[in-house]
């Protein structure tokens, strides 16, 4: 594949992967909202580009990575959109957090327009991404993902296919979201149980996270819970209201019933009531289970 792409959406976890893929040789056609992020990138790595459309022009492959739904929506059919421009064959690779139906969607407008959209969310956190050690789901047209697999190599140390279905691999990343949400809530109150019991929350945690609990969701975000560590934000109170939205929608779609996932969003949904919406989630977890114990 020609090694020059469309890169849109420099957040957090898009501007690491933006990174990889330039040292990785790759030249970028770069759109985002906030313009001047992209003068943390080498300058002579990339071309800076005022529209979606323009990130696509003559590109055989554009990475989305934005918020939710509606940016991504608006990036692709939008009057500025990809679908404007990205050529014949071309694909989208939609690597952000979203619903199965939006991924849906989008892929049956590129159909009509003679592009693909392959789904590609990741696992990881801002340093995961810096040090292409993100998970990657795929899900769509079998040979677009051959023909990306150099590029998504570039950003993680694995890639699991899960169909041909655009949406699957996004209920894959709801699901694993809701996982670890889960498991923060319930280390943010063991260890103030523990505290509460003269014990020290960082050994407490390193304990567990190399014995019984011996993986990186309790290793990592262990570690920041207990040591409280809420800064810098790598990743907000909002977007993670937002992820376990999608997971209740997708129970309530199947009747599935799922309380841990509702008090994982109600802790959520309550500190962003709170003003916290743009603190990091972890800050959020932490704080509610200490004002709930006064």
């Amino acid at each position: 594949m020609e090694k020059k792409i469309g890169f849109i959406g420099l957040g957090n976890m898009g501007i690491e992967m933006a990174r990889n893929l330039i040292a990785a040789g790759y030249h970028l056609q770069v759109y985002n909202r906030t313009a001047g992020k992209a003068d943390e990138l080498d300058q002579a790595a990339i071309t800076k580009c005022k529209t979606p459309a323009e990130t696509a022009h003559g590109v055989p492959a554009v990475i989305t990575m934005l918020s939710d739904d509606d940016a991504v929506k608006e990036a692709t059919v939008g009057s500025d959109g990809i679908l404007n421009t990205l050529p014949k064959g071309g694909i989208h690779i939609s690597m952000s957090t979203l619903s199965p139906g939006i991924s849906n969607y989008l892929a049956e407008q590129h159909r009509s327009a003679g592009s693909i959209y392959l789904t590609s969310p990741v696992f990881g956190r801002p340093e995961a991404a810096a040090a292409k050690r993100l998970w990657i789901c795929v899900s769509g047209d079998v040979e677009a993902k051959v023909s990306v697999k150099p590029i998504l190599e570039c950003l993680g140390q694995g890639i699991m296919d899960f169909g041909e279905e655009a949406g699957n691999a996004n209920v894959v990343k709801i699901i694993g979201n809701s996982m670890i949400f889960a498991s923060v809530e319930m280390m943010a109150e063991a260890f103030r149980l523990a505290e509460d019991h003269g014990l020290n929350r960082s050994d407490v945690a390193n304990f567990f996270g190399s014995t019984l609990f011996n993986a990186p969701v309790y290793q990592n975000y262990g570690k920041l819970i207990a040591e409280r560590k809420y800064e810098p934000v790598k990743f907000k109170t909002v977007l993670g209201r937002k992820d376990l939205g999608l997971a209740r929608d997708l129970a309530k779609e199947k009747e599935t019933p799922m309380p841990t996932i509702d008090v994982a969003y109600n802790r959520l949904h309550s500190a962003v009531e709170k003003g916290w919406g743009d603190r990091d989630c972890v800050e959020a977890f932490d704080r509610g289970v200490s004002e709930d114990k006064g």
